[in-house]
């Protein structure tokens, strides 16, 4: 345990709150942390090594790029091929394998596809650019939502005609309800998305407690937090008393972040979206309003990007789900690595499979 424990910034400070979490769980529970983030950091620490039998931790869809069905990355890829389109995206996004190609893919066969880091870089191309129709593919949960809320805003302010938004936003809570109705994993808490609470605060989870009897807690995405997280949602379960707790007061309001709520809620409205691993989870996304139409890609262009068709063997969608692990899918290591990534969840720095590559090791998984 210690070798664990020597990485940490203060090693006596965890050490404490692994004898507390030792001391206080009692009865086998299952918990689900959602975001990536954590994923990676609960490997990267050896986290799941310094717990007790009793906690057994599963990894949700908490990767934006992975959640991304490949319907939607079709038209993507599809769209990058349209004559003088310019396609700008974050970095993950180029070499998530859709159901015939990649973005990456079309770029080196000649599709102007540039990475972006950010919306206004995005927007910036645009406006360099006024003769060609400038896309930029919107890809995240209510954390992004709000920035490239801004962007059209911003675009249509300065009177830019040929920017759009081709729109996969994902929320967060429908997901996590989706999980849970599914029946496929049975769950006695969550640690939830610390990123996205910043943005929709933390009463937007008291549906767990109140509707599932589950116990939720918002954490930060160093080692400490999370242990410190994992603590407390241990002493809710074993309280048996469902609630929501935030130790992650620093960044998480009860309310959220009004102002980011407001931007993302004045440029877009809640419609249903596709999920890779979940299908169609109604009222888990997020499309462009009517009064900002005009900058949808998908009204924009027409495209036919065919059929969608999943790699044989991937286990993606089950993992995502937390039905299934990395090492229980027979790509995981031989045919699918990071370096090959056969599936979204091996190619995205928070992708659980790319995390449990990275640092778990097979002696781990």
């Amino acid at each position: 345990m210690m070798k664990y424990l020597d990485e940490f910034r203060d090693p006596a400070l965890a050490a404490a709150l692994v004898d507390k979490i030792r001391g206080r769980s009692t009865r086998p529970v299952r918990i689900m942390e959602f975001c990536g983030t954590h994923t990676v950091s609960i490997f990267k620490h050896g986290i799941r090594e310094l717990l007790p039998p009793t906690i057994g931790m599963l990894s949700g869809p908490g990767c934006p790029v992975c959640v991304t069905g490949n319907g939607d990355l079709d038209w993507a890829i599809a769209l990058a091929s349209e004559p003088e389109v310019i396609v700008t995206t974050f970095g993950d996004m180029l070499r998530v394998p859709g159901s015939r190609s990649s973005l990456e893919k079309a770029k080196a066969e000649g599709a102007d596809v540039r990475m972006v880091y950010s919306t206004l870089d995005a927007l910036q191309i645009a406006k360099d650019n006024p003769d060609h129709p400038v896309v930029f593919l919107g890809i995240g949960f209510e954390t992004t939502a709000p920035t490239i809320a801004a962007s059209i805003l911003q675009a249509e302010a300065e009177g830019v005609d040929n920017y759009y938004i081709l729109s996969m936003h994902k929320l967060t809570p429908p997901a996590t309800r989706a999980i849970l109705n599914s029946g496929e994993s049975s769950l006695d808490g969550i640690v939830g998305p610390g990123h996205v609470t910043t943005v929709i605060g933390s009463q937007a989870w008291e549906f767990l407690p109140r509707d599932y009897g589950l116990s939720c807690v918002i954490a930060g995405f160093e080692p400490l937090d999370i242990l410190q997280g994992i603590y407390t949602l241990v002493d809710s379960i074993e309280s048996e008393e469902p609630r929501v707790d935030n130790v992650y007061s620093r960044s998480v309001r009860p309310e959220g972040n009004q102002v980011a709520l407001e931007h993302m809620y004045r440029v877009f409205e809640v419609c249903a979206a596709d999920w890779r691993g979940m299908g169609r989870v109604p009222a888990s996304g997020l499309k462009l309003r009517q009064r900002y139409r005009h900058f949808d890609a998908r009204e924009r262009f027409e495209v036919d990007p065919g059929p969608s068709l999943e790699a044989p063997g991937c286990l993606c969608g089950d993992v995502i789900r937390g039905v299934r692990t990395p090492p229980e899918c027979g790509l995981y290591r031989k045919v699918c690595t990071p370096h090959h990534p056969v599936g979204p969840c091996m190619v995205s720095s928070e992708g659980t499979c790319a995390a449990y590559y990275l640092y778990a090791g097979e002696q781990r998984s």
